[in-house]
Protein backbone atom coordinates (compact mmCIF):
# COMPACT_ATOMS: atom_id res chain seq x y z
CA UNK A 1 0.00 0.00 0.00
CA UNK A 2 2.38 1.96 -1.14
CA UNK A 3 -0.03 4.59 -3.01
CA UNK A 4 0.40 7.96 -1.73
CA UNK A 5 -0.21 10.29 -4.91
CA UNK A 6 -3.74 10.94 -3.91
CA UNK A 7 -3.14 12.24 -0.22
CA UNK A 8 -0.27 14.72 -2.03
CA UNK A 9 -2.56 16.91 -3.97
CA UNK A 10 -4.06 19.59 -2.75
CA UNK A 11 -7.47 20.74 -4.69
CA UNK A 12 -7.62 24.50 -4.07
CA UNK A 13 -11.46 24.76 -3.42
CA UNK A 14 -13.29 25.07 0.40
CA UNK A 15 -16.32 26.26 1.83
CA UNK A 16 -17.32 28.54 4.68
CA UNK A 17 -18.01 25.66 7.05
CA UNK A 18 -14.55 23.93 6.17
CA UNK A 19 -13.26 22.54 9.41
CA UNK A 20 -17.00 23.83 11.45
CA UNK A 21 -18.04 20.43 12.56
CA UNK A 22 -21.11 19.89 14.31
CA UNK A 23 -23.22 17.07 16.13
CA UNK A 24 -26.11 15.91 13.96
CA UNK A 25 -27.54 12.96 16.64
CA UNK A 26 -26.11 12.39 20.05
CA UNK A 27 -23.96 9.90 18.24
CA UNK A 28 -23.39 11.28 14.25
CA UNK A 29 -20.64 14.10 13.95
CA UNK A 30 -20.85 15.62 10.65
CA UNK A 31 -16.75 17.54 9.99
CA UNK A 32 -16.96 19.52 6.47
CA UNK A 33 -13.64 19.26 4.75
CA UNK A 34 -13.16 21.83 1.98
CA UNK A 35 -16.17 21.15 0.05
CA UNK A 36 -16.94 17.09 1.62
CA UNK A 37 -18.11 15.60 4.48
CA UNK A 38 -16.84 13.16 7.01
CA UNK A 39 -18.68 11.62 9.65
CA UNK A 40 -17.96 9.99 12.89
CA UNK A 41 -20.36 7.56 14.58
CA UNK A 42 -20.33 6.82 18.13
CA UNK A 43 -21.08 8.13 21.56
CA UNK A 44 -18.14 8.71 24.02
CA UNK A 45 -20.28 8.58 27.00
CA UNK A 46 -21.78 4.67 26.07
CA UNK A 47 -18.71 3.25 24.28
CA UNK A 48 -15.07 3.56 22.75
CA UNK A 49 -15.85 2.27 19.96
CA UNK A 50 -16.44 4.68 16.77
CA UNK A 51 -16.62 4.24 12.90
CA UNK A 52 -15.45 6.95 10.27
CA UNK A 53 -17.74 7.28 7.61
CA UNK A 54 -15.22 8.51 4.68
CA UNK A 55 -12.16 9.90 4.24
CA UNK A 56 -12.28 13.48 3.25
CA UNK A 57 -10.46 15.72 0.59
CA UNK A 58 -5.96 15.04 -0.17
CA UNK A 59 -4.07 16.40 2.89
CA UNK A 60 -6.94 16.15 5.47
CA UNK A 61 -5.57 13.10 7.60
CA UNK A 62 -4.48 15.23 10.33
CA UNK A 63 -7.64 17.13 10.56
CA UNK A 64 -9.58 14.29 10.56
CA UNK A 65 -7.34 12.73 13.26
CA UNK A 66 -7.64 15.93 15.60
CA UNK A 67 -11.16 16.02 15.35
CA UNK A 68 -11.24 11.84 16.53
CA UNK A 69 -9.03 12.68 19.05
CA UNK A 70 -11.78 15.54 20.20
CA UNK A 71 -14.44 13.35 20.26
CA UNK A 72 -13.70 10.23 21.04
CA UNK A 73 -9.71 10.59 22.86
CA UNK A 74 -6.15 10.22 22.49
CA UNK A 75 -4.90 6.82 20.64
CA UNK A 76 -8.56 5.53 20.17
CA UNK A 77 -8.80 4.21 16.71
CA UNK A 78 -11.51 3.47 15.00
CA UNK A 79 -13.29 0.03 14.56
CA UNK A 80 -14.01 0.55 10.98
CA UNK A 81 -13.54 2.85 8.21
CA UNK A 82 -17.05 2.66 5.91
CA UNK A 83 -16.43 4.33 1.88
CA UNK A 84 -19.77 5.71 0.32
CA UNK A 85 -18.02 5.33 -2.89
CA UNK A 86 -14.15 5.94 -3.83
CA UNK A 87 -14.19 9.41 -5.87
CA UNK A 88 -10.79 11.22 -4.51
CA UNK A 89 -12.65 13.87 -2.35
CA UNK A 90 -13.92 10.81 -0.35
CA UNK A 91 -10.56 8.67 0.53
CA UNK A 92 -8.43 11.34 0.14
CA UNK A 93 -6.85 10.61 3.27
CA UNK A 94 -7.52 7.30 3.17
CA UNK A 95 -3.97 5.84 3.01
CA UNK A 96 -2.64 7.68 5.48
CA UNK A 97 -5.38 7.19 7.92
CA UNK A 98 -5.18 3.41 7.38
CA UNK A 99 -1.22 3.64 7.81
CA UNK A 100 -2.11 5.60 11.10
CA UNK A 101 -5.21 3.50 12.82
CA UNK A 102 -4.25 0.18 10.91
CA UNK A 103 -8.38 0.30 10.44
CA UNK A 104 -10.12 -2.07 8.34
CA UNK A 105 -12.06 -0.40 5.18
CA UNK A 106 -15.13 -1.44 4.10
CA UNK A 107 -17.02 -0.86 0.67
CA UNK A 108 -19.50 -2.04 -1.92
CA UNK A 109 -18.71 -4.69 -4.49
CA UNK A 110 -18.60 -2.98 -7.22
CA UNK A 111 -15.99 -0.24 -5.72
CA UNK A 112 -13.47 -2.41 -4.79
CA UNK A 113 -11.55 -2.34 -8.25
CA UNK A 114 -11.14 1.23 -7.74
CA UNK A 115 -9.69 0.36 -4.26
CA UNK A 116 -7.47 -2.15 -5.05
CA UNK A 117 -5.45 -0.82 -7.84
CA UNK A 118 -7.64 -2.66 -10.42
CA UNK A 119 -9.66 0.36 -12.02
CA UNK A 120 -9.67 3.75 -12.34
CA UNK A 121 -12.92 6.14 -12.21
CA UNK A 122 -14.67 7.55 -15.82
CA UNK A 123 -12.96 11.00 -16.00
CA UNK A 124 -14.61 14.17 -14.72
CA UNK A 125 -17.19 15.52 -17.17
CA UNK A 126 -15.71 19.25 -17.31
CA UNK A 127 -18.43 19.66 -20.30
CA UNK A 128 -21.09 18.68 -18.07
CA UNK A 129 -23.92 21.93 -17.41
CA UNK A 130 -23.72 23.55 -13.94
CA UNK A 131 -20.95 25.90 -13.04
CA UNK A 132 -17.20 26.75 -12.16
CA UNK A 133 -16.67 23.67 -10.27
CA UNK A 134 -18.16 21.49 -13.18
CA UNK A 135 -15.54 23.52 -15.01
CA UNK A 136 -13.00 22.84 -12.73
CA UNK A 137 -13.59 19.45 -12.60
CA UNK A 138 -10.84 18.57 -15.26
CA UNK A 139 -8.10 19.17 -12.47
CA UNK A 140 -9.88 16.70 -9.72
CA UNK A 141 -8.51 13.14 -9.93
CA UNK A 142 -10.06 9.95 -11.17
CA UNK A 143 -7.41 7.49 -10.42
CA UNK A 144 -8.25 4.60 -7.99
CA UNK A 145 -5.80 3.45 -4.91
CA UNK A 146 -4.54 0.77 -4.04
CA UNK A 147 -5.35 -0.93 -0.35
CA UNK A 148 -4.09 -4.01 -0.82
CA UNK A 149 -5.61 -6.22 2.26
CA UNK A 150 -7.08 -3.50 4.22
CA UNK A 151 -10.10 -3.15 2.32
CA UNK A 152 -13.38 -5.57 2.46
CA UNK A 153 -16.77 -5.82 1.26
CA UNK A 154 -19.39 -4.99 2.64
CA UNK A 155 -22.03 -7.93 4.14
CA UNK A 156 -24.11 -9.03 1.41
CA UNK A 157 -26.96 -9.05 4.02
CA UNK A 158 -27.11 -5.05 4.35
CA UNK A 159 -25.54 -5.09 7.35
CA UNK A 160 -22.32 -2.77 8.40
CA UNK A 161 -19.27 -4.04 10.78
CA UNK A 162 -19.27 -2.60 14.11
CA UNK A 163 -22.70 -0.54 13.33
CA UNK A 164 -25.13 -2.27 15.05
CA UNK A 165 -28.91 -0.99 13.99
CA UNK A 166 -27.46 0.21 10.50
CA UNK A 167 -28.08 -1.23 7.22
CA UNK A 168 -26.09 -0.40 3.66
CA UNK A 169 -27.89 0.54 0.83
CA UNK A 170 -26.70 0.30 -2.83
CA UNK A 171 -27.63 3.92 -4.36
CA UNK A 172 -25.69 3.72 -7.64
CA UNK A 173 -25.35 6.07 -10.09
CA UNK A 174 -22.83 8.63 -9.02
CA UNK A 175 -20.75 5.53 -8.69
CA UNK A 176 -21.22 2.15 -9.40
CA UNK A 177 -21.18 0.79 -6.17
CA UNK A 178 -22.00 3.76 -4.37
CA UNK A 179 -24.03 3.15 -1.17
CA UNK A 180 -26.28 5.36 1.65
CA UNK A 181 -26.17 3.80 5.20
CA UNK A 182 -30.04 4.18 7.28
CA UNK A 183 -30.63 3.68 10.70
CA UNK A 184 -34.41 2.37 10.75
CA UNK A 185 -34.19 3.37 14.72
CA UNK A 186 -34.42 6.93 14.04
CA UNK A 187 -34.58 7.21 10.48
CA UNK A 188 -31.41 8.80 10.32
CA UNK A 189 -29.66 8.56 7.00
CA UNK A 190 -25.82 9.26 5.73
CA UNK A 191 -26.46 9.46 2.15
CA UNK A 192 -22.67 10.05 0.43
CA UNK A 193 -23.18 11.49 -2.68
CA UNK A 194 -26.95 9.88 -4.39
CA UNK A 195 -28.33 13.65 -3.64
CA UNK A 196 -26.56 16.47 -1.62
CA UNK A 197 -27.93 19.77 0.18
CA UNK A 198 -25.43 22.47 -2.54
CA UNK A 199 -25.14 22.98 -5.99
CA UNK A 200 -21.96 21.16 -5.71
CA UNK A 201 -21.00 22.62 -9.54
CA UNK A 202 -21.69 26.26 -8.31
CA UNK A 203 -18.13 27.91 -7.05
CA UNK A 204 -20.76 30.24 -5.60
CA UNK A 205 -22.94 28.06 -3.47
CA UNK A 206 -19.74 25.49 -2.44
CA UNK A 207 -18.29 28.88 -0.88
CA UNK A 208 -21.12 29.87 0.78
CA UNK A 209 -22.42 26.54 1.45
CA UNK A 210 -26.20 27.73 0.47
CA UNK A 211 -28.78 24.71 1.42
CA UNK A 212 -30.94 23.53 -1.36
CA UNK A 213 -31.14 19.98 -2.34
CA UNK A 214 -29.72 18.59 -5.22
CA UNK A 215 -28.96 14.92 -7.14
CA UNK A 216 -25.37 14.02 -7.03
CA UNK A 217 -22.70 15.66 -8.10
CA UNK A 218 -22.90 16.29 -12.20
CA UNK A 219 -18.82 16.43 -12.87
CA UNK A 220 -18.47 12.75 -11.30
CA UNK A 221 -22.16 11.12 -11.99
CA UNK A 222 -21.91 8.31 -15.24
CA UNK A 223 -25.85 6.93 -14.66
CA UNK A 224 -28.36 9.48 -14.48
CA UNK A 225 -31.20 6.37 -15.13
CA UNK A 226 -29.60 4.50 -11.38
CA UNK A 227 -28.69 8.03 -9.95
CA UNK A 228 -33.01 8.83 -10.60
CA UNK A 229 -34.07 5.37 -8.87
CA UNK A 230 -31.62 5.41 -6.13
CA UNK A 231 -32.69 9.22 -4.65
CA UNK A 232 -36.24 7.36 -4.83
CA UNK A 233 -34.91 4.27 -2.96
CA UNK A 234 -33.48 6.87 -0.26
CA UNK A 235 -36.97 9.00 -0.28
CA UNK A 236 -39.27 5.86 0.58
CA UNK A 237 -37.23 5.29 3.50
CA UNK A 238 -38.92 8.47 4.65
CA UNK A 239 -35.52 9.63 6.59
CA UNK A 240 -35.83 12.40 9.24
CA UNK A 241 -32.42 13.37 9.23
CA UNK A 242 -29.59 13.19 6.55
CA UNK A 243 -25.83 14.11 6.31
CA UNK A 244 -25.02 14.13 2.60
CA UNK A 245 -21.53 14.12 1.16
CA UNK A 246 -21.95 17.91 0.20
CA UNK A 247 -23.67 20.45 1.86
CA UNK A 248 -25.34 21.40 5.48
CA UNK A 249 -27.39 18.61 7.04
CA UNK A 250 -30.79 18.68 6.78
CA UNK A 251 -33.49 17.51 8.64
CA UNK A 252 -37.82 17.16 10.12
CA UNK A 253 -39.82 18.47 7.26
CA UNK A 254 -37.34 20.62 5.32
CA UNK A 255 -36.16 16.86 4.52
CA UNK A 256 -39.25 15.57 3.53
CA UNK A 257 -40.29 17.86 1.12
CA UNK A 258 -36.87 18.86 -0.39
CA UNK A 259 -36.43 15.12 -0.86
CA UNK A 260 -40.12 14.84 -2.82
CA UNK A 261 -39.51 17.77 -4.64
CA UNK A 262 -36.65 16.00 -6.10
CA UNK A 263 -38.15 12.56 -6.78
CA UNK A 264 -40.79 14.47 -8.28
CA UNK A 265 -38.26 17.10 -10.57
CA UNK A 266 -35.14 15.03 -10.55
CA UNK A 267 -34.77 15.66 -14.44
CA UNK A 268 -35.58 19.62 -13.66
CA UNK A 269 -33.05 19.55 -11.03
CA UNK A 270 -30.55 16.96 -11.00
CA UNK A 271 -30.01 16.15 -14.52
CA UNK A 272 -27.98 18.16 -16.29
CA UNK A 273 -29.49 19.46 -20.12
CA UNK A 274 -25.92 18.62 -21.04
CA UNK A 275 -22.82 16.73 -20.87
CA UNK A 276 -20.82 13.70 -21.68
CA UNK A 277 -22.76 11.04 -19.59
CA UNK A 278 -26.47 12.29 -19.89
CA UNK A 279 -28.27 10.69 -22.54
CA UNK A 280 -25.97 7.39 -22.43
CA UNK A 281 -24.54 5.93 -19.58
CA UNK A 282 -21.30 5.08 -19.46
CA UNK A 283 -20.68 1.19 -20.30
CA UNK A 284 -19.41 -1.23 -17.22
CA UNK A 285 -15.71 -2.44 -18.48
CA UNK A 286 -14.57 -5.57 -16.77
Amino acid sequence: MDDHHLSEKFIPVTSVTSGDGQSVTSDIYCLPIQIVNVCYIGNREKSSDWVLIDAGMPRSADEIIGTAKELFGEDVPPKAIVLTHGHFDHVGALIDLVERWNAPVYAHQLEMPYLTGEKDYPKPDPTVEGGMVAKMAGLFPNQGINLDQHVHELPSDGSIPHLPGWKWVHTPGHSEGHISLFREEDRALIAGDAFVTVKQESLYKVITQEKDIHGPPRYFTTDWKAAKQSVEKLASLKPSVAVTGHGLPMAGEELTDSLNRLVRNFDAIAKPDYGKYVNEPRRRTT
